[in-house]
């Protein structure tokens, strides 16, 4: 059993029990599942980058759009000087659920 005592908060928490093969809640992860992310991450290791700043942009939406209203991510974005939202990100992130 995992130690539960450990934070299971971050992205950290979430590598960490996926590198022991355990869920959060201290269950095993399913090997064909395992195996599976274990293959797509291999090859994301191996893409070549664009440059930081775009890997940068490209989580702040990804991620701050669960968390931040459009128009105030739109706003931080513009202020820290990077590309506005674009068209297609305010439909995936931000479209009709």
């Amino acid at each position: 059993m995992a130690d539960l005592s450990k934070t299971t908060t971050g992205a950290d928490a979430v590598d960490g029990a996926i590198a022991q093969g355990l869920d959060l809640d201290g269950s095993p992860i399913p090997p064909k599942k395992l195996d599976l992310y274990t293959t797509v991450m291999a090859k994301e290791a191996g893409r070549q980058r664009s440059g930081v700043q775009n890997t940068m942009r490209s989580r702040i939406v990804r991620i701050g759009a669960k968390h931040i209203a459009q128009a105030d991510l739109n706003q931080m974005l513009l202020d820290a000087d990077f590309k506005p939202l674009k068209d297609k990100e305010i439909a995936f992130y931000y479209g009709d659920k």
